[in-house]
């Protein structure tokens, strides 16, 4: 079953895998971006504080090593490609890998299950600009952000169900990354992330989710999405918390450090009991979910697109657009 398509492609954030790569990847990740130079040797610090790897890059690998067997089992015949925004394999070149294999129109799916203007929108860009990149480039069909499909949240719900096993009646903490509220105003993220904890508690039969935000950059003059993760923990009566980062598919630095290191030493510091949930990775529920979302694109004869005014980036005071935002590296991937 292909349809018109002859391939897909997955498309990342990408992320270091050495300690010699961390300062290029960042460099590359904030280019024409307005943030301080200190700032990106502190980011650079929580990298090396695991040697300069990012696990990103392997949760793709094995997110395409888990699709390619379900695609054989469904009898979907097409190639897997991935390419990354901000590190190797970079798009551009992943385009042009596959013009060279003959592939004229492939689907592409973002490492993003949320709406935003990071999360859904700049990828497309992303595509756009690697196609531009390489002639007689394959035309490429981004899949929508998928945080209501029920593959999504039945894996999302497995991670809660593991975690309350090993403590069991705590209360339920859901964690994303913050964004700027100027890009939250024009996207459907806020909503999408509150209508997945709340789909998730109920599967769990609570009703009592809490949603919280982490990982924000940018100077404190410009509003995020808030209550931050760490400002709840030194708040709340709770002394039992499981920590689910629905936001994120994998663990990289953003669950890594901000979560695991930062948070968790905070509630250590308050006493409070803390599980971390595990992130969705290659759930085989999420992994067919992926599939579901190719073979219902490939019936369809194309995928569902957004909105043209839908995830637009965020605006200056004024009104103007302010291009791409100073987000720490990870956002929302």
């Amino acid at each position: 079953m292909t349809g018109n398509y002859d391939a897909f492609l997955l498309v990342s954030f990408g992320g270091p895998e050495s300690h010699e790569e961390v300062i290029p990847f960042l460099e590359n990740v904030l280019r024409g971006k307005n943030v301080p130079r200190e700032r990106m040797l502190e980011v650079a610090e929580h990298y090396y504080h695991f040697d300069g790897r990012s696990p990103i890059n392997d949760h793709c690998r094995q997110l395409i090593d888990a699709l390619q067997a379900e695609f054989a089992s469904a009898g979907v015949d097409l190639p897997l490609y991935w390419g990354n925004r901000n590190w190797r394999p970079l798009l551009a070149d992943t385009v042009r890998e596959m013009r060279d294999a003959g592939v004229k129109r492939a689907l592409a799916l973002a490492t993003s299950a949320f709406g935003s203007f990071s999360g859904c929108r700049q990828y497309q860009e992303d595509i756009s600009r690697g196609q531009a990149a390489v002639a007689n480039a394959p035309v490429i069909d981004k899949l929508p952000p998928f945080s209501n499909h029920p593959g999504f949240l039945e894996a999302a719900t497995a991670r809660v169900r593991e975690a309350l096993s090993k403590l069991p009646d705590a209360d339920l903490l859901f964690t994303a990354h913050s964004i700027p509220e100027s890009m939250a105003r024009s996207s459907p993220y806020e909503a999408q992330l509150r209508e997945a904890c709340a789909r998730v508690a109920a599967n769990l039969g609570r009703t009592d989710p809490v949603l919280v935000f982490q990982s924000r950059s940018g100077p404190p003059s410009q509003p995020w999405l808030g209550p931050d993760v760490g400002d709840y923990l030194r708040e709340t009566a709770s002394t039992r918390v499981i920590v689910v980062p629905i936001g994120f598919l994998s663990d990289h630095m953003e669950v890594l450090y901000d979560l695991d290191t930062e948070a968790a030493q905070i509630a250590a510091e308050r006493g409070i009991e803390v599980v971390r949930a595990g992130t969705i990775g290659t759930h085989p529920a999420f992994v067919r979910a992926i599939r579901e979302l190719v073979t219902e694109a490939i019936r369809n004869g194309g995928p569902v697109t957004c909105r043209p005014d839908c995830c637009a980036p965020p605006a200056r005071p004024g009104g103007n657009p302010a291009g791409r935002p100073a987000h720490s590296p990870h956002a929302l991937s």
